[in-house]
């Protein structure tokens, strides 16, 4: 049986996508480890299929959190018996390189985003010249890899010659269970950070006479506290922060309209495509997403969204107004998004990841 440990920096407890893919490799017959990190606020772990271990820091935050982490990491990794090794995205690329040289095994690189274009990176001249340091470093030394969009796949080839395919971040197609009705209220899930376009939701907000139901946290957390306080619509935005995936399902299940809209710069924005799209897709919940390029592909396909080409607070207050009044709208995009996960499911993109995995250790 071949162990592969898994980095993550979160701690665990709402990272679908780790769950999934852990779940998927260990129930395929390999013994997988998943590592991250402990808060003083972390929820208990669930039991899963895949074992599971938080590691204890001191500092939550800034670059002190990172090189504690990273060398607690290491030093926890250096006594464990692996057949391979999974850095989760930069942030704990360096331990993966290291110690698979240490112990002469492969190491993989699931870049879930692209980095050093996250905006909290890129505007930050000082943050952004480390990440890319350590980018050039390590990337190129990583034959092994995956990533979530055909975008990211050509930017990784382009730049550091690494042929990655896409395993995308696919739901697990549920049991549906019965249709709820829907409640005239708007639903944002997903992380609260920078880019996300809430300096034109909030204000757009003054202009829709709907609730809007803000599920996550993030580093943009204070910031939006602040703007929902400027601009006088406490009344109409509600923040219930970081909530389990069972939770989040019933939420979305009785919204009308989904929110996810991010801003066009930064490479990582264009060419992702974001947990709430797909999410959203599964509850056969209608939203107002981006017209970018991986949105584009599905709704070509399969119509579940309103795309908008640029973010401004008319235009979001629009594109909110018109698909709210529009019911014959709503109701296609719904029977769509129930048409499409049917497609976009993890039970179909899961057969890549075990295929990528079979073939490393062949």
């Amino acid at each position: 049986m071949k162990r592969i440990y898994f980095t993550v920096t979160n701690d665990l407890t709402y990272d679908q996508r780790m769950h999934r893919i852990c779940t998927s490799l260990a129930h395929a017959g390999y013994d997988v480890t998943l590592v991250g990190r402990e808060w003083k606020h972390s929820l208990p772990l669930q039991q899963r299929p895949f074992a599971q271990k938080r590691l204890r820091c001191l500092f939550n935050k800034s670059f002190l959190f990172y090189a504690e982490y990273n060398l607690r990491l290491l030093a926890f990794l250096l006594t464990k018996k692996m057949d391979a090794i999974c850095a989760i995205d930069l942030d704990t690329i360096l331990p993966g390189l290291f110690i698979s040289r240490l112990k002469q095994i492969p190491r993989i690189y699931d870049a879930h985003e692209y980095f050093t274009e996250l905006k909290e990176v890129r505007v930050r001249p000082l943050v952004k010249g480390f990440w890319t340091k350590v980018e050039r470093f390590a990337v190129p030394k990583f034959d092994y890899g995956y990533t979530v969009s055909d975008g990211l796949a050509a930017e990784f080839q382009k730049k550091y010659g690494r042929n990655y395919p896409v395993i995308r971040n696919l739901p697990m197609l549920q049991v549906q269970r019965q249709e709820e009705v829907r409640q005239p209220f708007l639903v944002y899930q997903g992380a609260v950070n920078e880019a996300r376009g809430f300096e034109y939701l909030i204000p757009a907000m003054k202009k829709i006479p709907y609730r809007l139901v803000v599920c996550g946290d993030g580093n943009y957390m204070n910031q939006l506290k602040q703007l929902i306080r400027e601009q006088g619509v406490e009344s109409r935005v509600e923040l219930r922060g970081m909530l389990l995936p069972d939770l989040l399902r019933d939420i979305a299940a009785k919204a009308s309209l989904g929110i996810g809209l991010a801003e066009k710069e930064g490479i990582n924005q264009f060419h992702a495509l974001p947990n709430k799209f797909l999410e959203y897709m599964h509850a056969g919940l209608p939203q107002i997403a981006m017209n970018f390029p991986e949105y584009q592909k599905i709704n070509r396909q399969f119509k579940i969204a309103v795309l908008l080409d640029d973010l401004t607070i008319d235009g979001v207050a629009e594109a909110i107004h018109s698909a709210m009044d529009d019911q014959c709208l709503l109701a296609d995009m719904h029977e769509n998004a129930v048409k499409a996960r049917e497609i976009y499911c993890w039970q179909n993109e899961e057969k890549h990841l075990l295929q990528f995995y079979q073939q490393l250790f062949s």
